[in-house]
C-alpha cells in the first residue's frame, strides 16, 4: 500500500484561453453522487463573468472571419481530442452523474458524435439556411447567414458531459463566441472539456467557462450590454429564468427558453444567427 498523498486538484476558470483562479478567491467542494469529496471548483464572480465577455467579444472577430470550412476542421480535432481523453471522462461523468460506467461509456460516445455531427454542419449551414431570392428587377437578391456574436450559455445541470456539448456546439459552428456556466454540483466534465478545447485549435476566447452559480452571475450577464444572445436550456428554476429573461430584455437579446430539446438539430443553430441580404445587379 503507497502511502503516497495524492495531488488534489483546485478546477479553475477558463477565460481567454487561461486557467484563471477567481478574482474572488472563491471555491467550491465538488462532491460525487455518493456524497464523496472529488475536488474544489472556483466559484466565479459578476468581475470573472465580465472578463468572460471581454475575452469573447475580443476573439469573435477573429473566429467569426474564419472560413466555414475552418471552423469544421477545428471542431472536429476538439472530437479527435475528446475520443483521446474518453477513460478521464467516463470516469468523471460516472463520478458526477452516479451511472454506471455502460452509461457513461455511452453518454460520452453520444458527445464525441454529437460534437462530429455539428463540426459537419459548419461548411454546410450557408446552403441550408441561405437563399436566392425570387425578385422582379434586372438584380439578385441573396440572404446569407451569419453568427450573431457573443452568446451566454446555461449548461444543463444533470448531463454534466453530453448536456453541455449539445448547448455548445451549434454556437460554435456559425462563428459565435461563447461564456457558458457550467452545472452547479457537476462541473468537472465542464473544465476538462476547456483543457481539450485549449489543446484542439480553438482559438483562446472562443469559449469561456464559469463555475459557480446561475442564480448569482446570470443577472450581470443577462444585463450585460455586449453580449448578443441567452441560452437557458440548463435553467431549472423558472424563477430564475424569468428574471434572467428580463435582464436580457436591455439590449434586445436573443434568448433561447429552458425546455428547448438538445437533441442534434438545425433548430439548434438557427437561434444565434442573423440573415444578411444584399442586392447585386446583373452583368455588373
Amino acid at each position: 500500500m503507497s502511502d503516497r498523498l495524492d495531488v488534489r486538484k483546485t478546477y479553475k476558470l477558463f477565460i481567454g484561453g487561461a486557467f484563471p483562479r477567481s478574482e474572488s478567491g472563491r471555491t467550491y467542494e465538488v462532491t460525487a453522487s455518493d456524497g464523496r469529496f472529488l475536488a474544489n471548483a472556483s466559484k466565479a464572480s459578476r468581475k470573472d463573468g465580465r472578463d468572460a465577455v471581454s475575452a469573447a467579444r475580443k476573439a469573435f472577430g477573429g473566429w467569426s472571419k474564419r472560413t466555414p470550412y475552418n471552423r469544421g476542421q477545428i471542431l472536429y480535432r476538439v472530437a479527435e481530442v475528446l475520443e483521446g481523453r474518453r477513460d478521464q471522462l467516463v470516469a468523471e461523468v460516472r463520478a458526477a452523474e452516479g451511472v454506471t460506467e455502460k452509461q457513461a461509456n455511452a453518454s460520452v460516445d453520444a458527445a464525441v458524435d454529437t460534437w462530429v455531427w455539428y463540426a459537419g454542419w459548419a461548411d454546410k449551414l450557408s446552403q441550408v439556411t441561405g437563399n436566392a431570392n425570387q425578385v422582379n428587377g434586372p438584380f439578385f437578391n441573396l440572404t446569407s447567414p451569419e453568427p450573431t456574436g457573443v452568446v451566454v450559455i446555461a449548461a444543463p445541470q444533470q448531463s454534466s458531459l453530453l448536456g453541455l456539448v449539445e448547448v455548445l456546439a451549434p454556437v460554435l459552428l456559425s462563428g459565435n463566441t461563447a461564456v457558458v456556466i457550467s452545472s452547479f454540483e457537476r462541473p468537472l466534465p465542464a473544465i476538462t472539456l476547456s483543457e481539450i478545447l485549449s489543446t484542439s485549435d480553438v482559438p483562446g476566447g472562443v469559449v469561456n467557462m464559469l463555475t459557480g452559480d446561475i442564480a448569482e452571475i446570470g443577472p450581470w450577464l443577462a444585463a450585460h450590454l455586449d453580449v448578443n444572445a441567452l441560452d437557458l436550456t440548463g435553467v431549472d428554476d423558472a424563477d430564475v429564468a424569468r428574471d434572467l429573461e428580463a435582464e436580457a430584455a436591455v439590449n434586445l437579446k436573443r434568448v433561447l427558453r429552458p425546455g428547448t430539446p438538445t437533441a442534434q438539430s438545425l433548430q439548434r443553430i438557427t437561434p444565434f444567427l442573423e440573415h444578411k441580404t444584399v442586392w447585386h445587379p446583373i452583368g455588373v
